[in-house]
């Protein structure tokens, strides 16, 4: 099954990187593909969020029984579902490849900071659609913004942060192969 995430990711990374020369003196190639796969899976995200809303969920709410969902809330459940899983391939294949954390481990925190962001964005909706009286996909599109940064320096940070080796086991390492 891997060989078919590298063969897709070996399709992706050409596209992204020949978009790559302009910005080489603002930011490093990892940050413009973060940007750039990120930026693919907001739209995923928005676009699955629009045609949930408009085509599967509609204006109407959903009843569960022992719990009456806003037509919105289904939507962005929707809508997280179908971007937790590309975002992830994104991330891990295309992005910070480099890490040496094991899948799962990144899976379970890439979750973590999704469903963080489910949240915030969940809250943000609420507060905009419902206190603001902001139009659904418009409200979406300014949480969108705001959670951008905030995924940005968590995942970096946190789900994919490369081991740092300590300057004392570098030095170490460097006085070892000097002959004595």
């Amino acid at each position: 099954m891997r060989q078919h995430f590298y063969r897709v990711r070996n399709l992706i990374l050409p596209v992204i990187d020949f978009f790559y020369p302009p910005f080489k003196k603002l930011m490093t190639i990892q940050t413009f593909r973060y940007l750039a796969t990120g930026a693919s899976n907001t739209v995923l995200g928005l676009i699955t969020f629009y045609l949930a809303y408009h085509y599967i969920v509609g204006s109407q709410n959903v009843d569960l029984g022992f719990y009456i969902f806003e037509s919105y809330t289904v939507t962005l459940a929707i809508s997280f579902t179908v971007a937790l899983f590309w975002g992830f391939f994104l991330m891990k294949y295309v992005v910070f490849d480099d890490s040496k954390i094991k899948g799962r481990v990144q899976f379970f925190r890439y979750l973590l900071v999704c469903l963080l962001n489910l949240f915030l964005n969940w809250i943000l909706l609420k507060l905009a659609v419902e206190y603001l009286h902001i139009y659904p996909t418009f409200a979406q599109l300014g949480t969108t913004a705001i959670l951008i940064v905030v995924s940005y320096l968590v995942q970096r940070n946190f789900t994919f942060r490369k081991t740092v080796v300590p300057d004392y086991v570098a030095e170490e390492e460097g006085n070892s192969s000097t002959p004595a």
